[in-house]
């Protein structure tokens, strides 16, 4: 036995301890320097940003322990499955030390990278660290989902929390009890924690006391140059949107134009970030006169826009502006995520005025009824968001790094915690990549459009029980009558598909509703020219999305010809192609200035 316990640590070589030293006070230098740039806000007497979400996280566990602790039988139960779980995995430990083979108590999922190093499984050591990681967390969420007697949304929150912490404790974060990553430190004699931590400490001061994570090499982008480079012209300028028309590739284009209108949330240069992956710059190649608008990124002085401001100085603005530039009133209008909540918003409105100008609509991963809204209603209860309002009421807007942070929390063993090992703990800088770029480059919300859209929409759905007034108007989606082309994606985490496809049913006229695979940006940019994944066609959005999938067919590729196809059935007849601006005087290129100004 004594050679097999020998056996159960990992090789490494020995480092040079003059080296070694050397680098671990530069370790020390850049650690102070992290945590200097981490004190700073409270040393300028700025609190810290996340005092509130802690106290809701220790609230939400208090409320969970409350329940199990008024019956003792259930908690002994859910003590004696943990015991049995260690006492199982201790014993196959004991086996495989003494050369036996053993059955693991616990495997990670098929999906899970984080255990890939053979070490994980070949070293009876990390082998038992990585299967107790996975008993005890596993025994959490069990805990957490048998919870009875609290309100869905505590349990509901409960769940992500878990989840949360065990990505967060899950060993291969840690030096010591990561296999690779002590490899790693023995080869490199810390050097690479000296890389990592200086990176560490330069991202938390670009996120100015809160770390900024580094996901991709921003050095290597830059929007206007290798980002967003279809051609086109703003035409059309005010305190809220650039309006972009794009240069026609074809001789000939579809009579009505075309109006994006992409979140505010993110910058709309999604649609368009680099020539293979562009959707803007496919959809100008079929024949479409393409503009889009792009947000301004806001501070102190649009803190008072609403969402009214949003859809009259936003959609009614570019509707107007499109017409001056065309001859053409009515346009097909595409909404992407809130940019899709905003124009069904000014559809309902629309619709109630008598406003015909928007002729069919295409919604992309957008929620109208909020029910099955997913994880991110975790963040959405009254005291949370009058949290948020306090932060925001203070200084005109929410930070861009929020919501960039809400949504990486959605998907934390894919947009965190492997870049915190890679970058901060291995020393690798990150690939450039330009989705990552993207997704880093955050915008902020001002005060008064954010708060509607958190109470009005995620907290109290108003749109979908038709009670959301608007400009003296209460909006009902049944009056909308126009065709709506409902694009859902089936690994959706932030619109989930379920939640697109319920809301299918508030609008008044025909739905074609197509669910895409992937998720929330894949399932969009998902280019003609290089397809990854398939999508579903079938007949009306009726009952359950499960038995709709169950009876759809399937197409490999992309959803964007059968989108075109639907745009032309409605409106085929073409003239002859637009200069951006027609006779009016353009502002500048393509992809203007507004779109430049980084959080």
């Amino acid at each position: 036995m004594g050679a097999e316990v020998d056996n159960i640590l990992p090789v490494m070589p020995a480092p040079e301890l003059e080296e070694l030293a050397s680098n671990t006070a530069r370790l020390m230098e850049e650690m102070g320097r992290a945590t200097a740039a981490s004190l700073k806000p409270i040393e300028q007497g700025r609190p810290p940003k996340t005092a509130d979400e802690v106290s809701d996280v220790v609230k939400t566990f208090g409320e969970i322990a409350e329940h199990w602790a008024s019956d003792p039988q259930k908690l002994v139960l859910a003590q004696t499955s943990l015991t049995k779980g260690f006492l199982d995995l201790w014993t196959g430990t004991i086996k495989r030390m003494n050369g036996e083979d053993a059955e693991p108590v616990a495997a990670p999922d098929p999906g899970d990278k984080r255990f890939k190093d053979h070490e994980w499984s070949d070293n009876p050591m990390f082998d038992f660290i990585k299967q107790a990681y996975l008993i005890t967390s596993r025994w959490a969420e069990d805990l957490v989902e048998h919870t009875e007697g609290v309100d869905e949304h505590t349990k509901h929150k409960a769940q992500f929390y878990v989840r949360q912490i065990a990505g967060a404790l899950a060993p291969t974060n840690f030096v010591a009890t990561n296999p690779e990553l002590l490899r790693e430190t023995f080869k490199q004699k810390g050097e690479n924690l000296v890389r990592g931590m200086r990176m560490l400490a330069e991202d938390i001061e670009a996120g100015k006391g809160t770390l900024k994570l580094r996901q991709s090499d921003p050095s290597n982008f830059a929007v206007g140059v290798n980002l967003a480079t279809t051609p086109g012209k703003v035409v059309f300028r005010n305190d809220l949107i650039e309006l972009i028309q794009y240069a026609p590739t074809t001789e000939t284009v579809f009579k009505r134009p075309l109006l994006i209108v992409p979140p505010w949330i993110n910058k709309f240069y999604i649609l368009d970030l680099n020539p293979e992956k562009s959707f803007i710059r496919w959809a100008v190649s079929q024949g479409l006169t393409v503009f889009c608008i792009s947000w301004v990124n806001p501070d102190e002085r649009q803190a008072k826009k609403s969402f009214e401001d949003y859809m009259r100085e936003g959609i009614f603005a570019a509707l107007d502006a499109v017409e001056a530039c065309t001859g053409e009133k009515q346009v097909t209008a595409v909404g992407y995520c809130v940019g899709g909540t905003l124009l069904s918003v000014s559809l309902a409105y629309m619709a109630a005025k008598g406003d015909d100008r928007i002729a069919s609509a295409t919604l992309f991963t957008t929620q109208v009824d909020f029910t099955n809204a997913g994880d991110l209603k975790v963040f959405v209860d009254e005291g949370q968001i009058r949290q948020i309002e306090d932060r925001m009421y203070a200084q005109g807007y929410l930070e861009g790094s929020s919501m960039a942070s809400a949504f990486n929390m959605l998907r934390p063993n894919d947009l965190i915690w492997p870049y915190v090992v890679n970058v901060y703990l291995k020393g690798e800088a990150p690939f450039p990549f330009d989705l990552l770029y993207w997704n880093s480059d955050s915008t902020r919300m001002p005060a008064a459009n954010h708060s509607f859209y958190l109470r009005s929409c995620y907290l109290e759905n108003k749109l979908a029980k038709g009670e959301m007034v608007i400009g003296g108007e209460t909006l009902d989606l049944k009056k909308v009558q126009i065709p709506i082309y409902n694009l859902a994606a089936k690994e959706d985490h932030i619109a989930p598909a379920k939640s697109v496809f319920l809301g299918s049913a508030c609008f008044g006229g025909p739905v074609t509703f197509v669910l895409a695979g992937s998720g929330h940006i894949a399932g969009v940019v998902n280019p003609a020219s290089k397809p990854k994944y398939q999508f579903w066609t079938d007949g009306k959005p009726e009952g359950e999305l499960a038995d709709w999938v169950a009876g759809a067919k399937e197409t490999p590729g992309t959803w964007w010809p059968h989108w075109v196809q639907w745009l032309e059935d409605q409106a085929p007849e073409k003239v002859k192609a637009r200069k951006p601006g027609g006779r009016r005087k353009t502002l500048g290129d393509a992809p203007g200035e507004y779109v430049k100004t980084r959080s």
